[in-house]
C-alpha cells in the first residue's frame, strides 16, 4: 500500500483521537483501503467463528418482528458491516416468508465489497427513520478515541512514540469524573465519549425496534487500571501505531453509552437465551444417528468458542429498546 497519505510524513504528535481516525478511516487507512482483506483477514470477531451467531440474530429479530406486529418491511441494520458478512449470515437463517420482507442495510465506510448480496444496501450511515432492529458488532471499540495518563492527554506520533500533552478538561474531564474517576489525575484511560455520542446518534435513527452494541467492554467499578489500547494486524496483537498499517482499538466503558430501558448483559448470557449452547449432544445419539451426533458435536464446539468464558463469552452486550418492551424482558 502507499503508506505516505496515512503516515503524513513530517507530521508532529498529536491526540489519539486524530490519530485513530486517519490510520483506520483517512486515505489509505486501514479499514478503507480498497482491495484490503477486510477485518477478517486480521482478527476473528463472533461473526466470522461460527454460523451460529448469525442463526441467534435471525431469531433475535424475529423476536422484534413480532413485537412490532410483523410489519411489511422489517428493517436490518449492521453497523461496522465489514464485508457484509453477518446480514448474509441472517438472510440466509431466517424463513424465506420472513426475509423477503427484510431491508438489510450494511453501514460501512469502505466500498461495498464485489459479490455482495444485492438485496444488501450499502451505506455510510445508519438510515433514519427504521424499524427493527439495529446491531453493531465490534464497531465502538473502532470509534476513535484521546487517550489519557496521569491527567494529559497522550500525544502520538505516526510512529507511535508517545508525549504527554496538555491537562485533560473541559467535557472529557466531565466524563472520566463520572465514568472512569480512578483516572482523573492518575493511571492511564481511554475518553469515551466519542463512543456515546456514537451510539446515541445510531439509536436516534431507529424510530422503533432493538437496537444491541456487541463489544470487549468493562464497566465503572472494573475498569482496567492501564488502559486497553492495542494493536492487531494478521491475527496477531501488536504495538499500536497509527500508520495504517495495523487495526487500532480499545475496550469500550459500555455502560457509559447505555440509555433509557438498556440492559447490559455478557454474551454467553445473551447467546443462551437465543438458543446457543455448548452442551454436548446426548452420546446415544452417536448410535441411533452417528451422522446426526458428529453434526450436533461440531456445533457444539462451535458454540462453546462464542460463549466461552476468558473469549468471546465475556463481551458485553448492551440491548436498549425504542418504543418497545425490552429484551431481555
Amino acid at each position: 500500500m502507499s503508506t505516505q497519505s496515512t503516515r503524513g510524513v513530517g507530521a508532529g504528535p498529536v491526540r489519539w483521537r486524530t490519530a485513530m481516525e486517519r490510520a483506520l478511516y483517512g486515505p489509505d487507512g486501514f479499514y478503507v483501503r480498497p482491495g484490503g482483506p477486510g477485518p477478517a483477514g486480521h482478527f476473528r470477531t463472533s461473526v466470522h467463528a461460527s454460523g451460529l451467531y448469525a442463526g441467534a440474530v435471525a431469531r433475535l429479530l424475529r423476536r422484534v418482528d413480532a413485537e412490532l406486529g410483523h410489519p411489511e418491511d422489517l428493517d436490518l441494520v449492521d453497523v461496522g458491516a465489514g464485508r457484509g458478512e453477518l446480514l448474509a449470515g441472517v438472510l440466509a437463517a431466517l424463513p424465506a416468508q420472513v426475509a423477503q420482507r427484510v431491508r438489510p442495510y450494511a453501514v460501512e465506510r469502505a466500498g461495498r465489497p464485489d459479490g455482495l448480496d444485492a438485496r444488501i444496501r450499502w451505506v455510510p450511515e445508519p438510515p433514519g427513520g427504521t424499524r427493527g432492529l439495529l446491531f453493531a458488532n465490534e464497531w465502538l471499540d473502532n470509534v476513535p478515541v484521546d487517550v489519557v495518563q496521569d491527567g494529559r492527554y497522550v500525544l502520538v506520533a505516526p510512529d507511535g512514540t508517545e508525549s504527554p500533552g496538555p491537562q485533560v478538561d473541559g467535557p472529557d474531564r466531565a466524563w472520566l469524573e463520572r465514568w472512569w474517576p480512578d483516572a482523573r489525575s492518575e493511571g492511564r484511560a481511554e475518553i469515551g465519549r466519542p463512543r456515546d455520542e456514537a451510539w446515541a446518534a445510531a439509536v436516534a435513527t431507529l424510530e422503533r425496534g432493538l437496537a444491541v452494541a456487541v463489544d470487549y467492554a468493562h464497566i465503572r467499578g472494573a475498569r482496567p487500571p492501564h488502559g486497553t489500547l492495542a494493536g492487531f494486524r494478521g491475527g496477531r496483537e501488536v504495538r499500536p501505531v497509527p500508520d495504517g498499517s495495523c487495526d487500532v482499538t480499545a475496550h469500550v466503558a459500555l455502560d457509559a453509552c447505555a440509555g433509557p430501558g438498556s440492559a447490559l448483559l455478557s454474551q454467553r448470557e445473551a447467546l443462551g437465551l437465543l438458543g446457543v449452547s455448548g452442551a454436548r449432544p446426548p452420546l446415544a445419539l452417536a448410535s441411533s444417528d452417528p451422522a446426526g451426533y458428529v453434526r450436533a458435536l461440531a456445533s457444539a464446539g462451535e458454540a462453546a468458542e462464542l460463549t466461552a468464558r476468558g473469549g468471546l463469552g465475556d463481551f458485553l452486550w448492551l440491548v436498549q429498546p425504542v418504543g418497545t418492551a425490552p429484551w431481555p424482558g
